[in-house]
């Protein structure tokens, strides 16, 4: 039986080859310091920046890693690993130091997003879990931040749960999605977790159910007076659109008012112009207009540059898979051990040796100019630095931020950030650079693999 308290996460989850590695290290009594950087290499198509995210369910991670009896009976049972090995790893706790972008922050490629300092065993069986929980996160959470930014406005509610990748995942969309703007969830379960706020309307099966729809309209007016979203494309968006007006006109005389009517299906652009003409002529300019349907960035900006008179959106599949760009080519990569800077020349692959800090510079309106990738023991002048301490010794350092202070955290960032890097096509890159001591570091490691390695000699870059 499984003696991990409720909620903590298994050390087992993870891949095959980070513990065999780690039995390599053990066996060579290798248990000095080793840094790791965690990094996005490249954008996706139309991506000009990432929003950080997902830092908070790391650090429970690290701070609660254990491997409880029934694991290590279950490693045993493999016969792969020798008995001296899971002696070990029964005692093993996180006794690191790690330096991160704290939750809601705008980063570009190559920048660290988190680096992890640690005895290398330590350091490198947690690579999996960091990896799966800031990608998702961070992927979710750029997703959703450009639909804020085509909604110019207009909330958005997070509908995504019944077609996301896993009940898990479901969670941290509503989590980054939220994170990243949204103003609230379908998910009941997030809501509880989270604190998010909670939405939510009416099936169409609701609506088939009844005899008329105004008879499913009125019931649902009835029993949720205070958050009634009626859903009018059943059978024909207009004829909904009068039954609404007919159901709105009731609750008004009980002293209640219809919050919103919802479209999900046809034009939507013609459709919502006339919908709110039907609300307008019958004195319902308090009655908003939702829309759900496919949405994402793309289809949002579509339908409001064609005109629709739209209040809010309820954004589902799209964003909650992010579907033109559904993964990251994320990184957790090696740059010190021993205090010695490592790195990797992989074609196309290069790492950047050594710890790590991000600086950036801020124009004379306070607007993201420009940012540098340097060494962590470099000086900057006027540059602020982002990477901050968020554990030492194995322990969370300081109180950490909610999820509604992270929130608040990324709208600032946000607003920061200049438009021609927001736009949802051919956005215009922004500048990134390394620091001068970081480029003659990088490049002298390079020279130093390439003798040792390759037998070459003379000067090299790092391309």
């Amino acid at each position: 039986m499984d003696q991990r308290p409720s909620g903590e996460l298994s050390a087992l989850l993870t891949d095959l080859y980070q513990l065999t590695m780690a039995a390599c290290y053990f066996d060579q009594d290798m248990h000095a310091e080793a840094t790791f950087s965690l990094f996005i290499r490249q954008y996706p198509a139309q991506r000009n920046y990432f929003v950080a995210a997902g830092l908070s369910e790391v650090v429970e991670y690290l701070e609660t890693l254990r491997f409880t009896e029934d694991d290590l009976a279950y490693l045993g049972s493999t016969g792969l690993f020798p008995g001296r090995f899971l002696d070990f790893l029964q005692g093993l706790r996180f006794t690191g130091k790690v330096q991160a972008l704290p939750e809601g922050s705008i980063f570009f490629a190559d920048e660290p997003i988190v680096e992890v300092s640690a005895p290398i065993i330590e350091a490198q069986l947690v690579e999996t879990f960091i990896i799966n929980a800031i990608s998702l996160q961070t992927m979710i959470a750029t997703k959703a931040s450009r639909s804020v930014q085509a909604a110019a406005g207009r909330p958005l509610v997070d509908f995504s749960l019944r077609r996301t990748q896993g009940r898990d995942a479901g969670l941290k969309v509503a989590r980054a999605s939220y994170l990243a703007g949204f103003l609230g969830t379908s998910n009941v379960l997030a809501g509880k977790l989270y604190g998010i706020p909670i939405f939510g309307t009416m099936a169409h099966s609701y609506i088939t159910s009844f005899p008329h729809e105004i008879d499913a309209f009125r019931v649902f007016a009835r029993n949720f007076p205070t958050i009634a979203t009626l859903l009018i494309d059943t059978y024909d968006n207009i004829s909904g659109a009068r039954h609404a007006v007919t159901v709105a006109q009731e609750m008004e005389a009980r002293g209640q008012r219809l919050d919103f009517v919802r479209l999900d299906s046809g034009d939507m652009a013609a459709i919502s112009q006339e919908v709110r003409r039907i609300l307008d002529d019958h004195g319902l300019g308090y009655v908003r207009i939702l829309a759900s349907g496919n949405f994402d960035e793309y289809k949002i900006a579509r339908v409001l540059a064609d005109g629709a008179r739209i209040d809010a959106f309820a954004v589902g599949t799209k964003m909650g898979v992010s579907a033109d760009a559904p993964y990251f080519d994320i990184a957790y990569k090696l740059v010190r051990y021993a205090d010695q800077p490592v790195m990797k020349l992989s074609t196309g692959k290069v790492t950047l040796v050594d710890k790590k800090q991000v600086w950036r510079w801020f124009d004379a309106q306070g607007a993201m100019a420009r940012d540098t990738i340097a060494l962590r023991r470099e000086a900057i002048p006027g540059g602020t630095p982002l990477l901050q301490p968020v554990m030492a010794n194995g322990r969370i350092t300081g109180p950490r931020p909610t999820l509604s202070e992270c929130r608040e955290y990324f709208q600032a960032q946000f607003a920061r950030l200049p438009e021609a890097h927001k736009v949802l096509k051919d956005p215009t890159p922004y500048p990134v650079s390394l620091s001068p001591g970081l480029t003659e570091l990088q490049s002298r490691v390079v020279q130093q693999i390439r003798r040792r390695e390759l037998g070459e000699n003379g000067n090299y870059g790092t391309d």
